[in-house]
């Protein structure tokens, strides 16, 4: 008899961690595919320390082929699930189209960014969801203090203020971790001593991170100030253009620089399959099945998994709840197989950190507040120990920027129309190059999908 064959699409934190389950527990007893649209899995919480500069790329990237014993590694991205003939339709990078049969399948997708219907944002916004947006706003922030060193006041005015819209977890770390970065820049440059970086970060709520604990907001609240970022809290964008922003206020803020981290919404996905949505999310049982389909699991950011500690609510779209829930749909999967028993899956909520850079950070482990170089030190030290791979190598970038100056250098991979707002995937930018006959190599690089899938 043939061995089942389990299909798992994702391999965000809920599709890694149930694909590393499953390898430990259906070793030789069942086939299992991975289909993701690049070869690694990003760890998204330090991708802000790769936008300001401090770790290197590849350091937020692990190996699925690599880590992953015994799953096989399929490049695509799914655009078509039909439950009944038990089928996933992919594109591969290359744009071929190819099928995938399963005996059980694990939706692990995940999620893309949420926009609004707020003009001029889809074209001049960028979001930060995945290394493309990361590595071309390292580079736009560093093109922008380079320029602005040689232009005339108002324009280096315009290029020196970077405007974040979105004050949660990855909005106010992206704006924190820029300051450092640009006043570094700034600092160790004689040539640009006249240069003046201005941050600001917007929301439309009464506060920083308002979805954590008001002392962790205050403690956010009061480094951000305290390094120079104008945050402005009840305030929004109401127009975004080419040359600058206009706030829901009326202000109108000059500025080539428009970072979009309003949150995100489920993948697109999972709208297709026909089954029941709670806002987008599918919606599961608490063993993380497809009620009426009990071969098809879901979980992370596109699953709308009971919360059995609040009866009637669901789980919210995290990194720690995707990552702990791959771990109990690896074991449904496996129970489902015959292999292990069921579980349900019930979240201990063990603390939260934020990461300001430098020193600074706030964190409340296992409810006990702190701030400072102590709380710098929890939240570094939780990354290292939450990260599958590659904790050498962040530690020895951790170590070489606290002793070195960062380089500032452009590498030119990525131009702004390679990163669209509206992308469907966070990993996979696919749009036309460019009708320019003036196109540099990196543009041409940066449209091939084999070369840009980064």
């Amino acid at each position: 008899m043939t061995r089942p064959h389990i299909v798992i699409v994702g391999a965000g934190f809920a599709g890694y961690r149930t694909a590393h389950t499953l390898s430990r527990l259906v070793r030789n007893k069942a086939d299992i595919t991975i289909l993701n649209p690049t070869d690694y899995f990003l760890y998204l919480p330090l991708l802000p320390q790769v936008a300001a500069g401090v770790l290197e790329p590849r350091r937020v990237t692990v190996s699925l082929s690599g880590t992953l014993r015994g799953v096989r590694l399929v490049l695509g991205e799914a655009d078509g699930i039909d439950l009944d003939a038990r089928t996933v339709h992919y594109t591969d990078p290359e744009g071929d189209g190819g099928t995938l049969t399963y005996d059980r399948l694990v939706l692990a997708v995940g999620s893309v960014n949420k926009l609004l219907p707020i003009p001029g944002v889809a074209e001049h916004a960028h979001g930060f969801r995945g290394m493309p947006e990361a590595l071309y706003l390292r580079d736009h922030v560093t093109r922008q203090i380079e320029l602005a060193a040689v232009g005339d006041p108002k324009e280096c005015r315009s290029r020196c203020t970077f405007v974040v819209v979105g004050a949660g977890y990855t909005g106010t770390e992206v704006a924190a971790q820029g300051k450092l970065f640009t006043d570094e820049l700034v600092r160790k440059q004689p040539q640009w001593q006249g240069v003046r970086p201005r941050w600001m970060l917007l929301d439309i709520a009464p506060r920083v991170l308002p979805e954590l604990d008001q002392r962790l907001s205050r403690t956010a609240d009061r480094v951000l100030r305290q390094r120079g970022v104008d945050v402005r809290t009840g305030t929004s964008v109401a127009e975004a253009t080419a040359t600058g922003v206009r706030l829901s206020d009326g202000e109108f803020v000059d500025t080539r620089t428009l970072v979009w981290c309003v949150g995100v919404r489920p993948d697109p996905l999972v709208e297709g399959i026909g089954r029941p949505l709670d806002r987008g999310r599918l919606i599961v049982d608490p063993y993380m099945q497809v009620p009426g389909h009990s071969d098809v699991f879901a979980c992370g950011d596109a699953a709308a998994v009971p919360d059995l500690n609040n009866p009637g609510k669901f789980t919210p779209m995290t990194a720690q709840h995707a990552w702990r829930h791959g771990k109990v749909a690896g074991r449904n999967v496996a129970a489902s197989l015959g292999i292990g028993t069921w579980d349900t899956y019930r979240h201990k909520d063990m603390g939260f950190t934020v990461d300001l850079g430098g020193v600074k950070a706030a964190a409340n482990p296992l409810g006990v507040h702190l701030s400072g170089p102590a709380a710098g030190a929890v939240t570094r030290g939780y990354h290292l120990a939450a990260m599958p791979g590659n904790r050498i190598r962040v530690a020895a970038d951790w170590l070489l920027d606290a002793v070195l100056p960062r380089q500032a250098v452009q590498l030119g991979l990525l131009r702004s129309w390679s990163v669209p707002l509206d992308t469907s995937s966070p990993e996979l930018a696919r749009v036309p190059a460019p009708e320019k006959a003036e196109d540099t190599a990196a543009d041409r690089t940066a449209a091939n999908p084999k070369e840009g899938d980064a």
